[in-house]
């Protein structure tokens, strides 16, 4: 009896060490037409995951949002190095910038990657609303573009743009340095590329990471509606994100509550969440200036 006991706590931790132990959180509705926050625990295989970092750029046309990033940046690469240590596929998605990386072993693994026999129709598209967001309300006004910098810092930061070459409007070249890009890795921006990634790797889980979560992280050919309606047991991981929100526009709230209405929007209607500290612990990362103790 204690062999078998032995053997089945043996058992029980050689699991937790290779599999990837979340909490997925999502919003239920109630009767009353409410939602409440629902914990759903998982077990991921990391053979079976895949990392998709979504637009983590070098620049950006809003100053803030470069800022955030970098403030982003060290914590999101403690996941990437982690999660690829313990078996997941890395998926660097900087969006118009593939160019740069012509010739690195990762952009070429994505060039390489067969055709997929269930790629699906619209894969190459991005996807900007899903059958069940009909149910809600889109939560923010983004129409403005979701800038949120001050008007004086911002003119001055298309100036030094400019002064540098870059376009203002699109400046990025790159991914953020601070990313690190194993030779193990797979870089692309297309969402034909990406599938046929996954499916000869034969992934079910995906994790997405980067910026913006109301603009390209849900919307891109890769992003999460993308990954959900195609059937991908897809998250977001809720603190590794940012979003393009405006506190001049509707609802008329901070930033960082702009960013969290867009996630329970999402959490509702698009797919689960987690946090880094689920995968580094510790706790969730907050950013230094969000005025709200979470």
């Amino acid at each position: 009896m204690c062999a078998l006991l032995v053997l089945a706590a043996i058992t029980i931790d050689v699991l937790s060490a290779e599999s990837l132990s979340l909490k997925l959180q999502h919003r239920v509705g109630t009767r009353n037409g409410n939602y409440q926050v629902s914990i759903r625990p998982e077990l991921w295989k990391p053979g079976q995951t895949a990392v998709i970092v979504c637009d983590m750029w070098d620049l950006h046309h809003c100053r803030n949002a470069v800022m955030r990033v970098g403030e982003m940046t060290p914590r999101m690469n403690e996941v990437l190095e982690k999660t690829r240590k313990a078996g997941a596929f890395i998926i660097h998605a900087p969006s118009s910038c593939t160019k740069f990386y012509e010739g690195h072993p990762a952009r070429e693994r994505a060039k390489a990657a067969p055709k997929a026999s269930n790629l699906p129709a619209d894969i190459g598209s991005w996807c900007r609303k899903i059958p069940a967001e009909e149910k809600g309300k889109y939560p923010i006004d983004q129409t403005d573009g979701g800038e949120d910098d001050d008007p004086r810092e911002h003119a001055a930061w298309a100036i030094e743009l400019k002064a540098k070459g870059l376009n203002p409007r699109a400046p990025w070249t790159r991914q953020v340095a601070g990313l690190r890009i194993d030779d193990a890795d797979a870089i692309s921006d297309s969402g034909v590329e990406i599938w046929n990634l996954i499916e000869d790797r034969k992934i079910k889980n995906v994790i997405l990471v980067g910026v913006h979560v109301n603009m390209c992280v849900a919307g891109r050919p890769f992003g999460l509606r993308q990954m959900a309606k195609n059937g991908k047991n897809v998250v977001l991981m809720r603190d590794m994100t940012d979003s393009m929100y405006n506190p001049k526009a509707w609802p008329y709230v901070d930033h960082y509550t702009g960013t969290d209405l867009f996630i329970e929007h999402a959490e509702k209607f698009i797919c689960p969440t987690i946090t880094s500290d689920q995968i580094l612990g510790g706790k969730p990362f907050v950013f230094s200036k969000d005025p709200r103790q979470r």
